[in-house]
């Protein structure tokens, strides 16, 4: 029924939905400001404007903060490009969540009033004050949503945030090394172990530390509003799909810590996340919270005509903004009559009306 979509049958029927909405939360960690970990925003000066140019394009198809659209620094396109498609084309509502950017986005937008992460490397994350906030008002969110839907897809835009994953995990007791993902084909793990190695220095967990704890010391926060959100939901009798890649792995962490049920609880990603050699979402997964299936996509971008779209098959970008969740509730929703080269061919024609004739970014 659902031949561009991975994983058991019985998580394609747990999680099929007739009424999905899509959630995204923006974030900005300073983590992300550290050279060489990312190729989020065409330099390190844009990165702080990531994820409220993502947020605008989802909206308008452009960019209110930026000129253009954001891509890598070679004009590789930002995966809200896939994600802006697949809503449009199943109908799906969307909400966008501001959780700590640097840059408030210009568009209607629910925001949960935190400040930026800090630079794990050198200063705490985040206060305990403003987990519990992002915590509380997630779980007030989420109960609203899950009345409007019996899926909330939740996705994420935060450069830099494989990095706070992996310190988060390294934290709790999980040995993550050289399994989080990237945006980029070369992986860079040795910068991510030193800037992590730095972080646990400073921060000193204590052994059997908390996912909440771990969080404020080295996470960001995108992770207690994601888990907030999906919390909110779960308890209100709503099915969640987290919709990213490895980042997803310390979102399960705290939505443990939190006790929330995880029956229904799944993670949606790409082909491109799940079969990434140089990453183990599996396996991060697995060790977090086991009963919890990962479903992916396949987009089949490397038949497209688009350079730009072929490189998500080539191993850039691969996830984000939500891309691969958003694009597998598209087929649920339809009950398969959207496919994945029915997605392409709309991802290529919102690439070419927003992309090719973009201006060009300065």
């Amino acid at each position: 029924m659902y031949p561009d979509i991975s994983g058991s049958r019985q998580a394609l029927a747990r999680f099929s939905s007739s009424r999905p909405a899509f959630a995204c939360v923006i974030s900005h960690t300073a983590t992300s400001e550290i050279p060489g970990l990312t190729v989020a925003g065409a330099n390190p000066e844009l990165v702080k404007l990531t994820s409220p140019a993502d947020a605008e394009f989802l909206h308008y198809g452009s960019c209110r903060c930026i000129p253009g659209v954001p891509a890598t620094p070679d004009g590789k396109p930002t995966p809200a490009v896939i994600t802006r498609a697949a809503l449009a084309l199943a109908e799906i509502p969307l909400l966008v969540v501001e959780a700590g950017t640097k840059v408030k986005p210009a568009i209607p937008a629910v925001s949960f009033g935190l400040i930026p992460g800090g630079n794990i490397s050198t200063e705490d994350a985040m206060s305990a004050g403003d987990v519990h906030r992002a915590i509380d008002y997630g779980q007030v969110l989420g109960l609203q949503l899950a009345k409007a839907s019996d899926l909330v897809v939740i996705g994420e835009s935060i450069p830099g945030g494989t990095t706070t994953a992996l310190a988060v995990l390294t934290a709790i007791g999980i040995d993550a090394r050289g399994k989080v993902s990237s945006s980029m084909p070369d992986n860079p793990h040795a910068l991510k172990n030193k800037v992590v190695a730095q972080a646990i220095s400073r921060s000193k967990p204590k052994k059997g530390i908390g996912a909440l704890a771990a969080v404020a010391l080295v996470g960001d926060p995108m992770m207690p509003s994601v888990a907030g959100i999906a919390a909110g939901a779960v308890m209100a009798g709503a099915k969640v799909m987290l919709a990213g890649g490895t980042q997803m792995a310390p979102v399960l962490a705290v939505l443990k810590s939190l006790e929330v049920p995880l029956k229904n609880v799944c993670v949606g990603t790409t082909k491109y996340v799940a079969g990434d050699q140089s990453a183990d979402l599996a396996g991060l997964v697995r060790a977090v919270a086991p009963g919890v299936p990962i479903l992916s996509c396949d987009l089949h971008f490397e038949e497209s005509k688009k350079p730009g779209l072929r490189a998500f098959a080539q191993g850039f970008v691969k996830e984000g903004v939500g891309a691969g969740g958003s694009s597998i509730a598209a087929m649920i929703k339809s009950r398969g009559r959207i496919t994945g080269k029915k997605l392409l061919s709309a991802i290529e024609k919102e690439y070419a009306s927003s992309i090719e004739r973009a201006p060009s970014r300065t």
